[in-house]
């Protein structure tokens, strides 16, 4: 199994709520540049968090890589999701290959959780940051991070 999380790119700094805020020009740059990693890599889906910037963020990624299948809207995406519940949702998806668009501090404590088993032990994910991880499943420290892109 394969698993990518990108964090969104640069967002404005204020908007109505958090959910609200949008990608800048440069958040839009950044994840054009991270997306350039997928490129030609299997993917199977990519899902995203219901905020604007994820959403947006996929959008951009899904455009670039002229993915073919829709992207798949989440709740359990958000910035103060639980990473566990993340790993068991990723389980059920049943998926050989899948992006995850998310935000901080839901991205690095995941891949704290799946590399470390410890949600302490993660990665720090600036925005746009990509990260590439492999095992036989998403289990808690039973996958290896192969890549950490940084745009």
């Amino acid at each position: 199994m394969k698993v990518w999380v990108l964090r969104h790119g640069e967002a404005e700094p204020q908007a109505r709520s958090d959910d609200q805020r949008e990608l800048t020009e440069h958040g839009r740059k950044q994840v054009l540049r991270s997306a350039a990693h997928l490129l030609g890599q299997p993917l199977d889906a990519i899902v995203a968090s219901p905020y604007v910037r994820a959403q947006q963020t996929a959008r951009l990624v899904h455009d670039a890589l002229g993915f073919a299948e829709p992207l798949v809207t989440v709740p359990w995406l958000t910035p103060d999701s639980d990473p566990a519940r993340v790993i068991a949702e990723l389980d059920a998806l049943n998926l050989d290959h899948v992006l995850l668009v998310s935000h901080q501090p839901l991205v690095s404590c995941l891949l704290g959780l799946l590399v470390h088993g410890s949600r302490q032990a993660g990665e720090p994910m600036s925005t746009a940051s990509l990260a590439a991880l492999q095992g036989d499943a998403a289990l808690a420290g039973l996958m290896t991070l192969e890549a950490l892109h940084h745009a």
